[in-house]
């Protein structure tokens, strides 16, 4: 691992708050991406990185749909 950047992922209190329940998904979606808003340095680091080449998005969740990496590779991919 060459760079973690741990403010990117969601606040203890949303993680706790959305505790990987399917059906909070869409709240906790906007949710994170107001965090995200006010993380900017850290999104901007992100992006650039990902500009460079391949970024390995880490998560413990074991849902593969409904968890932060999925928000962040949008996040990355949209023009």
């Amino acid at each position: 691992m060459d760079l973690w950047l741990k403010d990117v992922a969601p606040s203890t209190e949303l993680r706790k708050w959305f505790a990987h329940d399917p059906a909070k998904w869409a709240e906790f979606r906007l949710r994170y991406r107001e965090e995200l808003k006010r993380n900017k340095e850290q999104v901007s680091l992100l992006r650039r990185e990902a500009a460079k080449g391949t970024v390995t998005l880490v998560y413990g969740a074991k849902d593969q749909e409904h968890n932060e990496a999925v928000i962040l590779q949008r996040l990355l991919t949209a023009k």
